[in-house]
C-alpha cells in the first residue's frame, strides 16, 4: 500500500512499515533536525510542513495514499511531561483526525503514549473517525512483547474505511511473545556492559538496570549518574566507577534502529528524536498484523476469531 507518514520525526514508524513491505511515498514533519536525519535514511521525500496549513490535505492527496500513519506529538499526555492538554500539542491529535477525515485513505494508524486512552481528547477524536465510517481497533501494546528489548507501552489506533471495529485485535495479540524481550535477547553483549544507568524521573524509582531484562522506556533525556546518587533497593547492581548511561547511539539500538541507520546532529537533538521515535520493530509488528489481516480477508477466509476484548476499548 502507498503510505504517507505524518509527524514522521527521524523515521521509526516509517522504517518499520517499510521493512514490512509498505510503499513509503512521502513523509511530513516540522522539526528540521529530525527531517535532516530522515532524509539521510530514506529515498522518498520528507516535507518540512506545518500540518495546520490550509493546503496540507491537497499536498498529501497528491501522493494517493492508501494508508496514512503517524504519531502526533504526545508531550501533553506523557508521564514525562506536564500532562496538560491545554498546552496545545494535544490539538495535533485533532489535526491528524481531520486530515484523515478529509483524505479518507483506506487505512490509517495513529500511535501515541498509553495515557492518551484516559485523556479528554480521545473520545472526540474517536467520534471524528466514526462519523467518517472507519472501523477502529484500539490497543495498548507493550513493546517488549513485540520484538523490542524495551518495556515501552504505546497506544495504537488502526482504522479501516468501511471496516468493522476490533478486527485487528486477534492479530495484535496472537503474535506477541510469551516473555518480555531483554536487551541481551536482542543485542547479546554488543553494548559491552552488563549494567547501565538510566536517570529516573524520581529517586523513588531505581536507576540501574541489567541487560538481562527489558530496558525501561527510552526518553528524550539522557544524563550521567550523579555523584550524589544513592543505591535504590531495586537497582540491578551497586554503584561503581564502571557504571555509565547508554550512549546516544546505543539508545537507538534499544529503539531497534539498525546499526546502519545514520544519526547526524547535535547530541541534545539526537537524544530527543530517538526518545520520541516509535521503536522500529514495534512499528513493523503492527504493520505485519495489518498485512496478515488483509491477506486473510482477501482470500475470503472464514475468520473464526476468538472473542478477545481489546486492552483499550474504542466504545464510548
Amino acid at each position: 500500500m502507498k503510505t504517507v507518514d505524518l509527524f514522521a520525526g527521524c523515521g521509526g514508524l516509517s522504517l518499520g512499515f517499510q521493512n514490512a513491505g509498505f510503499d513509503l511515498v512521502a513523509a511530513f514533519d516540522y522539526w528540521l533536525p529530525a527531517i535532516k536525519v530522515y532524509e539521510q535514511n530514506f529515498q522518498h521525500p520528507i516535507f518540512e510542513k506545518d500540518l495546520l496549513q490550509e493546503d496540507i490535505c491537497t499536498l498529501i492527496s497528491n501522493f494517493n495514499p492508501e494508508i496514512i500513519i503517524g504519531g502526533p506529538p504526545c508531550q501533553d499526555f506523557s508521564s514525562a511531561g506536564k500532562r496538560d492538554e491545554k498546552l496545545g500539542r494535544a490539538d495535533l491529535t485533532y489535526v491528524f483526525a481531520n486530515i484523515i477525515s478529509q483524505i479518507k485513505p483506506k487505512w490509517f494508524v495513529m500511535e501515541n503514549v498509553d495515557r492518551i486512552a484516559k485523556s479528554q481528547v480521545l473520545q472526540p477524536v474517536l467520534e471524528i473517525f466514526r462519523q467518517n465510517e472507519y472501523g477502529l481497533t484500539c490497543s495498548i501494546l507493550n513493546a517488549s512483547y513485540c520484538g523490542v528489548p524495551q518495556a515501552r507501552k504505546r497506544y495504537f489506533m488502526i482504522g479501516q474505511l468501511h471496516g468493522e471495529d476490533d478486527v485487528l485485535n486477534h492479530y495484535l495479540i496472537k503474535h506477541q511473545s510469551k516473555k518480555a524481550m531483554s536487551i541481551f535477547d536482542y543485542l547479546g553483549n554488543d553494548l559491552g556492559v552488563e549494567y547501565f544507568y538510566r536517570h529516573p524521573r524520581s529517586y523513588k524509582r531505581r536507576g540501574i538496570f541489567s541487560i538481562y531484562e527489558p530496558s525501561p522506556t527510552v526518553r528524550g533525556v539522557n544524563r550521567p549518574i550523579p555523584k550524589t546518587y544513592k543505591k535504590h533497593e531495586g537497582d540491578a547492581c551497586d554503584v561503581n566507577e564502571n557504571l555509565r548511561p547508554l550512549s546516544t547511539i546505543e539508545r537507538s539500538y534499544i529503539q531497534t534502529f539498525p546499526k546502519t541507520f545514520k544519526f547526524n546532529g547535535n547530541k541534545s537533538n539526537l537524544e530527543q528524536m530517538i526518545g520520541n521515535a516509535v521503536p522500529v520493530k514495534l512499528a513493523e509488528y503492527v504493520a505485519r498484523c495489518i498485512l496478515e489481516y488483509r491477506e486473510d480477508y482477501s482470500n475470503n477466509k472464514s475468520l473464526q476469531l476468538p472473542n478477545i476484548v481489546s486492552s483499550v476499548c474504542c466504545s464510548d
